[in-house]
């Protein structure tokens, strides 16, 4: 047993009497509640309640206080010890301690140094049931050491190189806060391209001549002594020549590819990776093992420090850092690895054990590495302790067994590891106590009805008393079907109803005794506002009343309360106030706003709110119509099995006269959340007698309707459940089929749980043969729908009925409906079958129908079965394929279409019901006549010649009767595709191939080919071919002397098979290997003329485009040189800034020396004054068309004379558009001069 005392439970029951409770705070433990009562007699060992912190830092400007504070009965005494041994305080004036306290006060401000006081302090709180230590708390001045002193060099760097400028702070206690400002104390920006590492260091990815100032300085802000210490200055002067050559990302910090990051366990996980490069580099994270925590990563410093908050053991992995600019990428990793310093899993707590009691103190810590756990006892090591027969060490856990009252103390556990350490105290107190309730007698709860009630029972007792709670004088024990019963001894009472009033008991037992206490609890109706206020918009000047009706508990009184914009009325006579109105005269632009009605009672509180809006008088404003506001109030009475009566309050009708009442209805208990209408009432009545339904559970909502429309549903009313009574109809839609023929399924809709009238909705199922004088057999069956009847003869009528029944009693007598049992295979062939046939492809069928006791089913109708005999060979190829056809009813002929023409069939005829088919008739042969045949399957031409066409085909694959010839038909093609006359031929029916000679040669044919039968003629085929040109020989050179002459080679049998979109050529070869073949063809009809079209050959497309090129060439030159005419002060201007590198104009020709004529086509020369870029260097020439403004400022006169020879740009920019692709020309040479 661990926990003798049991505080109260907060919760917000009201009327209740506060208990004089006093709970004493303290750190990790459970408590014992030093309530007055219990004070005089009731021992507890030290407990820590307040401490300094482990690492304790000091001000040295102020007293040093070391804080230890503590509770226990009796009060502890208190002792330090420093260092690890005994610190006498009453040898050292400077230190005093607090009077009932352990805390220290060190008065160094008067006399003495802070770092005298260095060192580990321990409190020890201890008193008759044991001793309680603090953490050890290591005491540390803080400092802020001045820099030390150094020469800074000036930084003289060339735009666009990296740099680092060093900080390098004092190390102090705590560390410094870094920062870089100038003279000015204002703050240097920081950006990409310039920011502050971790380490404080200022970091330039590329300098810029901005970057340049003497005042780069340094700060060190130390916040325990509010002091700031400031470096040297650092003077940068960035030189703005040529800048640096832009190069790929490079790292400043961290050096190298890979670099190690240790950190522990809920610290801030801090990586960073600064690079310098040109253009500045963008910095990316990425985890290579996994991804980054969501709602714990943080970027800093321009995304160059990754922050991971609350770390993990799980945030161990490798981290990469990419650098990236234009110029490339460059990778770093750093391996994380997340120690853990001690942290707790189960920290041990407090003990109040009875005597012959068994206990378990537990303490379990994690960390990586794992810690070790040790003990003590009243401060001392476990192992040096005095021996204690109750108490056994197992690891992390001490167990008690049969503990005495003289053995109760005070344990530590210590977990450790190399990151450091957790201590915590639990006593273990020994006390036997008979059982106390704490909580005042006879208190009075009050709660509104549907609320939570909470009971209290504040008990204490040693061993721990078991509770129970007893309703009335003499109930039985409340059990937590209904209730819930806390462990600190509160009874909940979930949902309170008025018949939870009453006198609840509590009653704590234990071994040693028993007590108890009364309370009681009364449950009141809820304040309501019926009639809440309403918008409205009023004209200055006028009056308006704003409604606020309650309706409440007759036992609570409620005060009413108005505001305005949630604060007081105004305080004027405008303003008054009667039992349910807010009436405001006068009404102003000020009284515009927000009011409320706030109705309080003792135990609750309800309000409701409406806005004015104040508006300029208007002449007569028309009335505003719109739907009813929805009806309230609503209350059921006159509660009878079979009706009720329902009583409501109207809403506002929106100047429109409500002209009826709707009025729904929702089963709570069958179908919750559907509303059905019940009943309709005029616009007059606010009452209705309402016809109900056994066992339902109704709730009840109103609407009014006028002639705008109908409003909201009203609030519900309450639930009111009716008396179940005898079902009053029967299951629908009863029918009776078999499924099998040996069984009879009969099938209904099921009544819903509004028709049920009651509990254990229930079927009687009856049923008998028809035509029998059967008695009914019945069965009584659970809330299905379907119930199988089997060994029922075969199709059988039945009757049937299915009556329902419930708890209460039957249904009226059902209806009786007729069923079949299950249906069988027909038992019966079809005789007589005749078949008349048509013509080729059509037959009628006839057959007696067969008797209908055979049928045994609903007769479907009857299938016809047919065939094709094939012959032998291909009966072997595939199985016969047979084809159906079902004819509905009862008739007893049909007709046979698609029939194949001078083919034998076979058939048979079958009757079929809804089981399936009888057996099948014998089968009736019959042969259909002789049709026209299909088309030929394939015709070829082949071996084609000079004069003739060789034709070669296969048979039609369906003749459809005896074919008795082929029929040719044939006609030239000429090349406007026109067709020639039109030669008919007749071909016997046994031959397969043809040659027709004396043909034209290198003529296109169209042949069209079908068979015929004595029916008449099939489908054709057509196809078309050419005759050849001539025949063609390839004659060789001769072979060198001494070897054999090779025979002149020959190509014969040339065949050309044409179709609509391609030709196959083929041909027989003699003569040497290794020779190639060309292959020359055409549209018929120009070939035999041997013409080439001209206008078809490359190379007279080349001449073409050549002389195309040049008349543009010489167009261009023509209009540069008629451009050229009118004076220009060129030329005094060209002696004056004379360019050695330019030679004079020939006087003779008017050529430029080394230049040559606009049609010689020739490079420029070395001296060209236009370079391949189209750009005029200013270096090389401060003289040009540019200089004399032929750019966007240049101006002719209208006699084309030069405005503004000086008033051009000096330098001019690349040319842009299509000029910048150009190559140089002298008519560009020519025009860079002009």
């Amino acid at each position: 047993m661990q926990l003798k005392i049991m505080p109260k439970k907060k919760h917000l029951s009201a009327g209740r009497v506060p208990l004089v409770l006093f709970l004493c705070q303290m750190i990790g433990a459970l408590d014992v509640p030093l309530d007055p009562k219990l004070l005089d007699d009731l021992v507890q060992p030290p407990t820590i309640t307040q401490q300094s912190p482990k690492d304790y830092i000091i001000d040295p400007r102020e007293n040093i206080v070391i804080q230890c504070e503590a509770k226990g009965k009796p009060p502890p005494s208190f002792s330090w010890t420093r260092n690890g041994t005994h610190f006498d305080i009453d040898k050292d004036p400077l230190v005093t301690m607090k009077p009932g306290s352990g805390t220290l006060v060190i008065n160094i401000i008067t006399e003495g140094k802070a770092e005298t006081y260095e060192g580990v302090y321990q409190c020890t709180a201890r008193n008759e049931r044991g001793a309680a230590i603090s953490n050890n708390i290591v005491v540390r001045p803080s400092r802020s050491p001045l820099w030390t002193k150094e020469r800074l060099e000036p930084i003289t760097l060339r735009n666009g190189q990296s740099l680092v400028l060093p900080c390098r702070p004092p190390i102090g206690l705590p560390p410094a806060i870094i920062f870089w400002m100038d003279n000015s104390f204002q703050r240097l920006p920081q950006s990409e391209r310039v920011s502050q590492g971790l380490n404080g260091d200022l970091y330039f990815s590329n300098v810029l001549p901005e970057d340049t100032r003497e005042d780069y300085i340094c700060y060190a802000r130390f916040n325990h002594t509010q002091t700031i210490q400031q470096k040297q200055p650092i003077s940068l002067k960035v030189i703005s020549a040529k800048p640096s050559k832009e190069r790929p990302p490079t790292f400043l910090t961290p050096e190298g590819n890979e670099s190690l990051k240790e950190e522990l366990r809920g610290n801030v996980l801090s990586l960073e990776c600064i690079a310098e490069g040109l253009p500045t580099p963008i910095i990316y994270w990425i985890k290579e093992d996994g991804t980054l925590p969501v709602n714990r990563t943080f970027y800093r410093n321009f995304k160059k420090t990754l922050q991971i908050t609350q770390v993990t053991e799980a945030d161990s992995g490798n981290y990469q850092c990419i650098a990236k600019n234009p110029l490339g990428a460059v990778h770093h990793t750093i391996a994380v690895t997340v120690k853990a310093a001690p942290y707790w899993i189960a920290a041990p707590q407090n003990l109040v054990l009875s005597p012959g009691e068994n206990g378990t103190l537990i303490c379990r810590a994690n960390g990586n590495p794992k810690p070790r756990i040790a003990w003590l006892t009243n401060g001392v090591p476990i192992e040096i302790a005095p021996d204690d027969p109750s108490r056994k060490i197992d690891g992390d856990t001490i167990i008690f067994s049969n503990v005495q009252e003289r053995l109760s103390a005070v344990y530590q556990c210590n977990a450790s590891n190399e990151y450091g350490y957790l201590l915590a105290n639990a006593f273990v107190n020994v006390l036997a106590e008979p059982p106390r309730i704490l909580t005042s007698a006879n208190i009075l709860y009050q709660v509104i009805a549907n609320r939570p009630a909470f009971l209290d029972c504040a008990f204490f007792g040693s061993p721990l008393p078991a509770i129970e709670w007893f309703k009335g004088t003499k109930g039985s024990a409340l059990h937590e079907d209904i209730y819930v019963l806390h462990d600190n001894g509160t009874l909940e009472i979930p949902v309170a109803q008025k018949d939870s009033t009453g006198t609840y008991t509590c009653v704590a037992r234990n071994k040693l005794g028993m007590a108890k206490n009364e309370v009681h609890l009364e449950i009141k109706d809820p304040t309501r506002i019926i009639k809440q206020p309403e918008h409205a918009v009023v004209q200055r000047g006028s009056r308006v009343s704003f409604d606020c009706k309650l309706k409440h508990d007759p036992t609570l009184v409620p005060t009413v309360m108005w505001l305005k914009d949630h604060g007081e009325l105004p305080n004027e006579e405008r303003f008054s106030i009667d039992k349910d109105h807010l009436v405001v005269t006068d009404v102003s632009d000020d009284d515009g706003g927000t009011y409320t009605c706030t109705a309080n009672t003792t135990l609750d509180s309800v309000s409701a709110s409406a806005v004015l809006r104040v508006v300029a008088p208007t002449p007569t404003p028309a009335p505003i119509y719109d739907v009813p506001n929805p009806p309230f109030d609503l209350e059921l009475t006159n509660q009878l099995d079979d009706s009720v009566q329902l009583t409501w309050t109207p809403g506002d009708d929106n100047n429109s006269p409500i002209t009826k009442f709707i009025i729904e209805y929702e089963d709570a208990m069958h179908e919750a959340g559907v509303w059905h209408h019940q009943a309709e009432v005029s616009g007059t009545q606010t009452t209705a007698q309402l016809k109900l339904s056994p066992y339902v559970n109704y709730s009840f909502r109103v609407m009014a309707e006028n002639n705008i429309g109908r409003s909201l549903p009203s609030e519900a009313s309450e639930q009111y459940l009716t008396k179940a009574a005898e079902p009053d109809q029967n299951p629908t839609a009863v029918e009776g089929l078999g499924t099998e023929p040996d069984n009879l399924v009969i099938t209904w809709k099921p009544l819903n749980g509004f028709e049920s009238n009651g509990p254990g909705l229930q079927y009687k199922v009856s049923w008998r043969q028809k035509d029998g004088d059967d008695e009914w057999t019945s069965v009584v069956v659970a809330n299905v729908s379907k119930y199988i009847v089997s060994g029922t003869p075969t199709f059988v009528p039945y009757l049937i009925k299915v009556q329902s029944l419930n708890d209460v009693g039957f249904a009226p007598e059902p209806a009786v409906v007729m069923g079949h049992s299950g249906e069988d295979l027909p038992m019966v062939a079809p005789g007589n079958v005749r078949v008349n046939v048509v013509n080729s492809t059509l037959a009628e069928v006839h057959w007696d129908p067969v008797p209908l006791k055979s049928i045994r089913g609903h007769l479907q109708g009857y299938r016809i079965y047919y065939w094709k005999v094939q012959s032998s060979s291909k009966r072997n190829r595939r199985h016969i394929e047979k084809k159906i056809l079902t004819f509905q009813g009862s008739k007893t002929h049909g007709m046979l279409p698609g029939l194949q023409p001078y083919s034998h069939y076979f058939l048979n005829v079958r009757v079929v019901n809804g089981k399936g088919e009888g057996p099948a008739s014998s089968d009736r042969g019959f042969h259909t006549p002789e049709g026209v045949p299909s088309a030929p399957s394939s015709l070829k031409i082949v071996n084609p010649t000079l004069d003739s066409l060789t034709l070669e085909w296969d048979p039609p694959s369906h003749p459809n009767g005896i074919l008795t010839e082929y029929t040719l038909k044939y006609q030239p093609i000429n090349s406007t595709h026109e067709l020639g006359p039109l030669v008919d031929l007749k071909i016997p029916a046994n031959k397969t191939r043809w040659t027709l000679k004396n043909l034209n040669f290198s003529t296109r044919y169209k042949f069209y080919f079908y068979a015929q039968t004595s029916v008449g003629s099939g489908s054709q085929i057509t196809e078309e071919a050419i005759t050849t040109v001539d025949e063609a020989g390839i004659l060789l050179p001769d072979v060198g002397a001494g070897k054999v002459r090779a025979g002149n080679p020959r190509i014969s049998n040339l065949t050309a098979a044409a179709a609509e979109t391609y030709a196959n050529i083929s041909w027989e070869y003699e003569g040497p290997e290794h020779v190639k073949f060309y292959v020359e063809y055409g549209v018929a009809g120009t070939m035999a003329s041997r013409q080439v079209d001209i206008a078809t050959q490359g190379w007279f497309i080349g001449l073409m485009c050549a002389v195309a090129l040049l008349i543009l060439i010489l167009l261009i030159v023509c209009f540069v040189r008629r451009n050229k005419g009118g004076k220009y002060p060129v030329k005094e201007k060209e002696d004056a800034h004379a360019d050695p590198e330019i030679q004079p104009m020939k006087e003779d020709d008017g050529t430029f020396g080394e230049y040559s004529d606009a049609e010689d086509h020739k490079p420029l020369k070395k001296g060209s004054r236009t370079p391949s870029d189209r750009t005029v260097e200013k270096e090389n020439s401060d003289d040009s068309l540019v200089d004399y403004g032929e750019g966007v400022n240049g101006q002719f006169n209208e006699d084309g004379s030069f405005i503004g020879q000086y008033s051009g740009k000096k330098e001019k920019e690349p040319a842009e558009g299509n000029e910048s692709s150009e190559a140089p020309s002298p008519v560009n040479a020519m025009n860079s001069f002009v």
